[in-house]
């Protein structure tokens, strides 16, 4: 069985905003900028050059060579850092949580698609530097969606707590998980380096943000990844008049409630709050909402004048964070950015806020959804040729692809699709005879039909059941196949941690990975390793 793609529209697992997002439907067309295109990308980067404030390179560049002071650079990372610095340096960014040991598998593809995208940049413009940027959100602060990961059907947890920050919250305590992880890795050479990239990452560094940094770079260096901690005062001084802005003029929330009416017919990703900001400290990161006439701390007793506010602001900008309306302004202020490589859901929330970015006069970066993966062992590949069984039909739900196998196996037709259209013209006389002489017959004739119909619909229902036991052993083997692939009756990439495949593919794995992404091709890739 080949190695495959199937459209994400084909897929099962997108929304219809997504659809309608990739087939640029027209309703759409003004929530976005321009559609990410290799072409259309020289249009982003006028744009772009004509509207970001090359003064901004200087903080973002000493910011990142301090963050990076304690870790080894590769050389290309260490070039893209310098680079950032040139007006004709642009990046491409995704961002991600600081989930435990990078979380679910989709963190490489997210990661990937950025890298193998700023390399298909530099191949058409080749005038330009592109870099890719691993945007950490070190300023998140539910804990419990990060503090696990799932390796081999099992779910490892962190009990810690937390409610600041994740990015300051201090790693002591992660020995013992460590202890309990490393007896499931086993001793291979493969385990061994994972044991290693783990007590490197988290029992070497003090705190979750240095942490993350640390493992994105040992799995990424190589290729350039520059990884970025916006939770910085000098990052936040160019944030402030937004900031000011919105703290006044609650100019976010207007903007984006003036988009959703717009999207009304879709699934609404976030709604806005009035201020759309956090008041942050080391153990501290709740919402400023305004109340008689103050900004207060929501559940502290925490509040501000308005001129006090303002003054720490001036002083103080680090203690100010953008949630998730107001976060992609302040990564597209501070970085030369020209695309944000998300999953469905990040891209969904992301159209909600074209009409804040004209308000602010920023320019709205290109979306582009990240890249999909299924990873299928050879095993795997081959039970599913034996059991005659495509990729499309292992994506469908399973319910679905039961029936469908159980009327592909069974040696007589289960579908009575002819015998109900037997019926229906059989009925169409007497239809005839009812209203040629009572017309008050019709009524008995159609309820006899719909009797016999369903009649017909039982039926085949049973027929389907009993075939379906006698079918049990080779649809068990389909079933386990599917669990096997997609966990828990979800994506594959959702689920499980890297590791797991890093067990068995070692340092092959990013390689394939790198080779196999196109992140400019809307398909979800199916890749046997």
């Amino acid at each position: 069985m080949p190695t495959d793609c199937i459209s994400y529209q084909n897929s099962g697992y997108f929304s219809t905003l997504i659809h309608d997002y990739l087939e640029q439907k027209s309703d759409l067309k003004p929530l976005y900028n321009n559609f990410p295109t290799l072409e259309n990308f020289e249009k982003q980067i006028i744009e772009k050059q004509q509207n970001f404030d090359n003064n901004n390179r200087i903080p973002l560049v000493s910011v990142l060579k301090e963050q990076y002071a304690k870790i080894d650079l590769s050389d290309s990372t260490k070039q893209n850092i310098k680079a950032l610095a040139l007006p004709n340096t642009f990046t491409v960014t995704t961002g991600h949580q600081l989930n435990l040991f990078s979380g679910p598998l989709y963190f490489l593809y997210k990661i990937i698609s950025t890298i193998n995208l700023t390399n298909e940049l530099k191949s058409k413009y080749p005038s330009h530097n592109f870099v890719p940027i691993y945007w950490m959100a070190t300023e998140d602060h539910d804990f419990e969606e990060i503090n696990y990961f799932n390796f081999k059907g099992k779910k490892f947890r962190w009990n810690a707590e937390s409610t600041g920050p994740v990015g300051r919250l201090s790693t002591k305590g992660l020995e013992d998980f460590f202890e309990i992880y490393a007896l499931e890795l086993g001793s291979s050479i493969n385990a061994n380096v994972l044991k290693k990239i783990f007590k490197d990452a988290y029992l070497k560094h003090d705190n979750l943000a240095d942490a993350t940094r640390y493992l994105a770079n040992s799995l990424f260096a190589s290729q350039g990844l520059v990884i970025l901690d916006a939770d910085n005062a000098n990052l936040k001084r160019a944030f402030i008049p937004y900031i000011k802005e919105e703290l006044e003029s609650q100019t976010s929330y207007k903007a984006v409630q003036e988009t959703i009416e717009k999207l009304k017919d879709y699934t609404v990703q976030v709604n806005p709050r009035e201020i759309n900001l956090f008041y942050i400290e080391d153990n501290l990161r709740e919402r400023i909402i305004f109340e008689n006439g103050k900004y207060k701390v929501n559940n502290t007793k925490i509040e501000f004048s308005g001129r006090e506010i303002f003054d720490l602001l001036e002083r103080n900008p680090e203690k100010f964070s953008p949630n998730v309306i107001m976060r992609p302004l302040y990564q597209e202020i501070i970085l030369p950015n020209l695309c944000y490589i998300g999953g469905g859901g990040e891209i969904a929330y992301w159209l909600e806020l074209k009409s804040l970015f004209d308000t602010a006069k920023i320019t709205f970066p290109m979306l582009l959804i990240r890249n999909s993966v299924l990873l299928a062992t050879e095993k795997q590949a081959k039970k599913a040729d034996q059991l005659n069984l495509s990729w499309s039909d292992l994506f469908s739900k399973q319910d679905s692809l039961i029936n469908k196998s159980t009327r592909e196996l069974s040696p007589f037709s289960i579908d009575l699709t002819p015998q109900k259209e037997l019926l229906h013209k059989q009925f169409e006389y007497l239809y005839e005879l009812a209203n040629q002489t009572d017309k008050s017959f019709t009524g008995a004739v159609k309820a006899q039909e719909v009797k016999q119909i369903k009649g017909l619909e039982n039926l085949e229902k049973r027929l389907l059941k009993a075939q379906k036991r006698k079918l049990n052993d080779i649809l068990q083997r389909i079933t386990d196949l599917q669990n096997e692939l997609f966990p828990n009756k979800s994506l594959q990439e959702r689920q499980a941690n890297f590791s797991e495949f890093y067990l068995e593919k070692g340092e092959e794995l990013i390689p394939l990975l790198i080779k196999e992404l196109k992140p400019l091709e809307s398909n979800f890739n199916v890749i046997t390793i």
